[in-house]
């Protein structure tokens, strides 16, 4: 059965999804946002095709696992009679004349380990969203095939009929398969590829060793960390919310999104994440990006997500080609949100690029032309934070003055004046402090509730959700504030399942929701640890760690019953979580110097 123990690769340009028996199952082209090259991971009953598999005929035994502080995989296959071989999989990745190459391109190394394998190659590519892809005529040493997203050219050292036929052959020297752009291999293609494998390993390792990572958990946090770097496209410095589209919140449930656009929220979470371990080159990508989107917005208006480029409409569509993630359609592509109004975006565009007005590290910092750009959104900020918006939860039907938004605006407001400060602008930094000001008396006195002595997660009504939580991570409330205290108190004990934290526990634009949200849980462990009850929070995180999919990674969802995972994976909200926490809590380096 297909589950979401997935191992990915990537480049920051192309990811691929590698399943438990080492076959590709998710990859799309030209970029992560593009069209499934391998698919089957949504093909329901029919896997088999929209897949790359290298099968060891008779194999018993798939052990796999990362090469240290990169997301290069290996996989090793083991039969009955001990003949053996590993694949190692990446996607190229590293400096060459001057610049970062990271293609469109999948690279296999296949090597026998012991014995006398026999393998058997299936590549069985798709477009137009699952339609088969049949290669063309001819070539000596490679595979063609005319795909409408990007022509791509498998180049091997393999006997090309048997992997053409898919018919089994003795493995008897190490072989190369390189998937890429239609393009002529003129090196040497051992050579080369060994030459990318080092290159790669060497690249990523590197970034590894300049983050500040805790003393505690560190294998956790490392990963998180390179698979959060996989989600961005670095040549504009998006940030993908996740690297699949359609895998439901819970089965049959119709909750089936795309996520593989830039969401300003997700971003803003993950570079702040990330910033705590010093990766500062994602947090310059990605103001980069920032500073695009805030010139081409009307009047100061920012949507909710925005393509990988920047763009604008993401028109949501569904294709009938692929039945689904175990045949729970639809699936979808693009996504509807990006026509929302969604208010707290206003406060995350300026919470991510307030760090550059104080960061002496950057290459650049921020400037009184990027403060008076930001002033525009500021404006939006403060003229919405108590209008209806659909919410961070992106509800598709209804629209209420959320607090969580609010406090976005008001958070929005409030930066804006530090920065003011940083640069000097003593009466610009007055007028946002007098803004942030009276959004947070408004706040307080409309979300409010006496009768149960905590805040509601909307204005007009009597709310919870798991947002609230996040009033003390924006330092709207500190933790020993009662009013914070009687609000956690009722979000833990009305969304708490266990181990796990539902969003909310009423019914939305599909019904009740049946599983809990991974960064709820993380918030929650966020909060625990700040109001004192530290030993509580690291044996809730325990748990969550304890969830992680054999390549140390969460989707966006889990069954609080089975503790199966749900949704889009990898998750940026998940690994952003993971990260925080492990920061939060672990003992400092100065315990074992």
């Amino acid at each position: 059965m297909t589950t979401l123990d997935l191992w990915p690769i990537g480049n920051c340009q192309v990811s691929a999804l590698v399943d438990r028996t080492g076959a590709m199952v998710w990859a799309c082209v030209p970029r992560v946002d593009g069209d499934p090259l391998f698919s089957s991971l949504l093909g329901g009953e029919q896997p088999a095709q929209g897949q790359w598999a290298i099968d060891l005929d008779g194999e018993v035994e798939v052990e796999q696992s990362y090469q240290r502080n990169t997301p290069i995989l290996v996989t090793r296959k083991t039969d009955a009679v001990g003949n053996a071989i590993e694949i190692v999989d990446f996607c190229p990745r590293f400096q060459r004349l001057g610049r970062t190459y990271r293609p469109a391109a999948f690279v296999r190394l296949v090597l026998p380990v012991s014995g006398s394998p026999r393998i058997r190659v299936r590549l069985r590519p798709t477009q137009n969203w699952g339609e088969a892809a049949e290669p063309l005529p001819g070539g000596s040493n490679h595979i063609r095939y005319d795909l409408p997203a990007l022509p791509m050219r498998l180049t091997t050292d393999a006997p090309v009929t048997l992997v053409r036929e898919e018919r089994l052959f003795r493995l008897e020297r190490p072989l190369v398969f390189f998937m890429g752009p239609d393009e002529p291999f003129t090196d040497d293609l051992s050579r080369a590829a060994n030459e990318m494998l080092r290159s790669t390993s060497a690249e990523w390792q590197e970034w590894v060793r300049g983050l500040a990572t805790p003393v505690e958990w560190q294998e956790a946090v490392i990963r998180a960390a390179i698979t959060l770097k996989l989600c961005q496209h670095e040549e504009t410095g998006a940030i993908v919310a996740a690297l699949t589209t359609s895998i439901p919140e819970h089965a049959g449930s119709q909750r089936n999104w795309d996520y593989r656009y830039c969401w300003i929220r997700d971003a803003y979470y993950t570079v702040q994440a990330l910033n705590r371990l010093g990766a500062l080159d994602v947090l310059e990508g990605y103001l980069s990006y920032l500073r695009n989107i805030v010139d081409e917005a009307k009047g100061g208006h920012i949507q909710p997500l925005y393509g990988l480029s920047g763009e604008a409409r993401l028109e949501e569509r569904m294709e009938g080609g692929l039945a689904g993630y175990r045949g729970m359609g639809p699936v979808r592509v693009g996504n509807q949100a990006y026509e929302q109004v969604q208010h707290d975006a206003y406060g995350q565009i300026v919470l991510s690029n307030v760090q550059a007005f104080f960061d002496q590290r950057l290459f650049r910092m921020a400037t009184a032309e990027d403060f008076a750009a930001l002033e525009k959104v500021g404006d939006r900020a403060f003229e919405l934070f108590d209008q209806p918006d659909a919410g961070l939860w992106e509800l598709r039907t209804r629209k209420h003055v959320h607090t969580y938004s609010a406090a976005m605006c008001w958070a929005a407001c409030d930066r804006l004046a530090h920065a003011a400060e940083a640069l000097g602008l003593d009466d610009k930094a007055t007028h946002w402090s007098d803004r942030a000001d009276h959004v947070r008396a408004r706040i307080e006195q409309a979300a409010w509730r006496e009768d149960t002595q905590r805040i509601s997660a909307t204005f007009e009504g009597d709310d919870l959700d798991a947002s609230l939580i996040q009033l003390l991570d924006l330092r709207f409330f500190t933790p020993d504030d009662p009013r914070f205290s009687g609000t956690l108190k009722a979000v833990e004990e009305g969304l708490r399942r266990g181990s796990h934290m539902l969003r909310y526990a009423t019914e939305d634009d599909f019904g009740l929701p049946e599983t809990a949200f991974n960064v709820c849980t993380f918030w929650l462990i966020e909060a625990l640890q700040a109001t004192g009850r530290e030993a509580d929070a690291r044996v809730l995180f325990e748990e969550m760690l304890s969830r992680r999919t054999g390549a140390g990674l969460l989707s966006e969802d889990i069954d609080p019953q089975t503790g199966e995972l749900w949704g889009n994976y990898p998750q940026t909200y998940s690994l952003v979580g993971t990260i925080n926490c492990a920061v939060l809590l672990s003992k400092p380096w100065s315990s074992v110097r």
